[in-house]
């Protein structure tokens, strides 16, 4: 079977359960190929498919994510490690890294960034490679994901760069940013999730009691003595929580805007002191 043809099959199987399935297939041949996507777009014709293909798109088929199956998702600029300790980086989540440059492009680059819930490390090593001379710190309560993302700062040269410790949000920690990004959980735990996200992702950092705010309501209470003068906060929100998730941080003290993703939702809290 040639290669044009193991993908329109793959796609076939795959579409009764996935929203992408031509991309799945393509990228777990890819993976199984051991090359990069755009190599298999371009070479195909001279391509075989190797004997573990059929079995990678099994996996998917079964609910499986393809990041758990190839063990790597990139992200902004990056090409990164996940696990089922950590959060799928998704692109949504890089609207933060999007609304951080916006901020400081007419200021000071930040010099100390801190990541709260930092999972695979996605949105500190981003933050750190767009500005080179910045440190930062990474907090997760998972221990597991904590050596992913030290993993990926290795991977991608930055672990003089990057430390991660092991906390609860911004509890104990005495020094501030001039940068702080977040993704905490904000999934209610009554929503109806995806079966290879219910299934297969950490529920730790999905959900975030019945409103899915409760993490919101303790990162808003703790920003302040972390935020330095002058500093900038983004923190990514649900579709439908530009108004219930900025209020908490209105009340804590801080200007908030509301920034919207590509496709138009509500995605990320722009916070700054007043």
């Amino acid at each position: 079977m040639g290669v044009a043809e193991a993908l329109r099959l793959a796609t076939a199987q795959l579409a009764a359960g996935s929203a992408t399935p031509r991309l799945d297939a393509e990228l777990l041949l890819a993976h199984a190929l051991q090359i990069e996507r755009n190599e298999l777009l371009l070479k195909q014709r001279d391509l075989s498919v190797p004997v573990n293909f059929e079995a990678l798109v099994a996996r998917r088929a079964s609910g499986e994510p393809v990041a758990h199956i190839t063990g790597t998702r990139d992200f902004w600029t990056l090409s990164l490690r996940v696990t089922p300790d950590v959060l799928i980086p998704r692109p949504d989540t890089e609207t933060l890294i999007e609304a951080a440059l916006d901020y400081f492009r007419a200021r000071r680059a930040p010099t100390r960034v801190l990541d709260l819930g930092t999972g695979a490390g996605a949105l500190l090593l981003a933050a750190l490679h767009e500005w080179r001379d910045a440190t930062g710190l990474g907090i997760d309560a998972c221990a597991a994901a904590l050596e992913v993302a030290r993993d990926n700062a290795r991977r991608n040269d930055m672990a003089d760069r990057a430390d991660f410790r092991l906390g609860d949000w911004g509890e104990g920690v005495v020094e501030t940013f001039d940068l702080i990004l977040s993704n905490p959980p904000y999934i209610s735990t009554s929503a109806e999730l995806p079966r290879d996200v219910l299934h297969h992702e950490p529920h730790m950092a999905l959900f975030a009691g019945e409103d899915g705010l409760d993490d919101y309501r303790r990162i808003s209470l703790q920003l302040s003595p972390l935020l330095a003068p002058g500093g900038f906060a983004a923190v990514e929100i649900g579709f439908d929580q530009g108004q219930s998730a900025a209020i908490l941080f209105r009340d804590a003290g801080f200007h908030v805007a509301v920034r919207r993703d590509l496709a138009g939702h509500d995605r990320c809290l722009e916070i700054t002191r007043r």
